[in-house]
């Protein structure tokens, strides 16, 4: 049964001909028939939607354009052996619509915060036992096991689907010694939450997620005395720092069944648009998105933690302090669907009111980013913890919310005699937030 009742005299997904098929732009060539371009007018420069290839000056603007396949007619023009008929094509489509309004929302598949802690801290815990004992083999020059790897893929992406507040807010806990195990956590994570915000979903969520836990395997090719310096590197030890992402990838090159995109991100998650990164100093579109999405990930869990060389900033002023650098480092469509992913405010940020009030971000405001929901329960004025409460910084005053102005970014550290940021996810699971 047809998707659509209504049809237009161009649309090649109802009652299509037999001579009009789909083939990619790898294999279009001159004397081939264009009938229709798959894209939308604005992503091609193309005003004609019919034509004749002409010559291969034609075809290389198809080409540089991004247009990833067009339809074909072969009683007007050349035929492909490989070309898919468009009747087929279109109920191929129409299944997978069917089957995809068929799937369960998202949204069952979620819980509370408070319900996937607990399995959130055992998946955080086991993938950083794992990733510490493959970075330790690549240290003894062993080989690494995609059997290790992939279980702990498919149990970070199980939690962040239920719900991802709950792996978010633990990432923030890290320990200045164990740093580089738990950032390849913490970028896996990310990764996988960033992909599905982005749509991303099945192989594709997988394989990036494999990517941010390997990312950084190569740093176990670098002396613990120049990876842990608390003081300035000399040159001659930033350039030891900077072969990790080669000597990474050389590891995974070793290592039976790894994907294209592990290989990728993890070779290529310092290049910078500009050209500015190592190893290779791509620009511009030669680093993949996937690239792309690692770089920000990467920089953002980098800055935001505490290290022996500096201290981590607060989460907000890492994504302003990225924002600031992007138009030569990143790419600004991904961090700004970045920012939306994690939140101006992610979950697990230790906030402060001008009350004095303490409260970690729990949930985010789908209509505003600078409005999160939170749990406050310690005062500043008294030092003292105080009775847990639910604040909507979305809801006007008067109805449960308060103003958003009284919101200021706080680093998730000590506090004087006040609680660490652990002590904050305490708080918020027994309160059950």
């Amino acid at each position: 049964m047809p998707l659509r009742a209504k049809t237009d005299k161009n649309d090649v997904s109802c009652d299509t001909p037999k001579m009009l098929k789909k083939i990619p732009v790898s294999r279009l060539r001159p004397g081939m028939f264009v009938q229709e371009l798959c894209g939308d007018w604005m992503s091609h420069p193309f005003w004609r939607a019919q034509f004749k290839l002409s010559g291969d000056a034609e075809l290389r603007r198809i080409v540089d354009s991004g247009i990833q396949h067009v339809y074909i007619d072969t009683d007007r023009g050349l035929d492909d052996v490989e070309a898919v008929a468009a009747d087929v094509v279109k109920a191929t489509v129409e299944q997978e619509i069917v089957a995809a309004m068929s799937a369960p929302d998202d949204k069952t598949l979620r819980v509370s915060v408070r319900e996937e802690m607990s399995r959130a801290r055992k998946v955080h815990e086991q993938a950083h036992k794992v990733v510490r004992s493959m970075m330790g083999d690549v240290r003894l020059g062993r080989a690494v096991s995609l059997e290790d790897a992939e279980p702990v893929v498919e149990a970070i992406t199980g939690s962040v689907l239920r719900n991802s507040g709950a792996l978010l807010g633990l990432i923030g806990i890290k320990n200045k010694d164990d740093y580089t195990f738990l950032h390849s956590v913490s970028v896996c994570t990310l990764m996988i939450a960033f992909g599905r915000s982005l749509g991303l979903a099945g192989e594709d969520l997988r394989q990036g997620g494999i990517g941010g836990l390997l990312h950084d395997l190569g740093k176990m090719k670098v002396p613990d005395a120049v990876l842990n310096k608390p003081g300035r590197l000399t040159d001659a030890e930033f350039e030891l720092i900077k072969r990790h992402p080669g000597d990474g990838h050389a590891v995974l090159l070793e290592t039976p069944g790894i994907g294209a995109v592990p290989l990728d991100i993890t070779r290529h998650h310092h290049e910078r648009l500009d050209g500015s990164g190592y190893p290779d100093r791509l620009t511009g579109d030669a680093i993949s998105p996937m690239s792309r999405m690692a770089a920000i990930v990467d920089v953002y869990d980098a800055i935001t933690a505490d290290r022996c060389y500096h201290k981590g900033m607060p989460a907000a002023e890492a994504l302003r302090k990225m924002w600031e650098w992007s138009s030569a480092h990143f790419d600004q469509k991904l961090l700004q669907a970045f920012m939306r992913c994690v939140g101006i405010y992610p979950v697990g940020s230790l906030v402060r009111l001008e009350s004095g009030r303490l409260g970690v971000v729990t949930e985010q405001n789908e209509g505003s980013l600078l409005t999160p929901r939170l749990r406050v329960f310690f005062s500043t004025k008294s030092n003292g913890y105080i009775k847990p409460e639910l604040i909507d910084l979305g809801r006007k005053l008067g109805h449960g919310g308060t103003n958003v102005n009284e919101v200021t970014s706080q680093a998730l550290t000590d506090m004087g005699a006040g609680p660490t940021f652990y002590d904050c996810a305490v708080q918020v699971e027994a309160a059950g937030g």
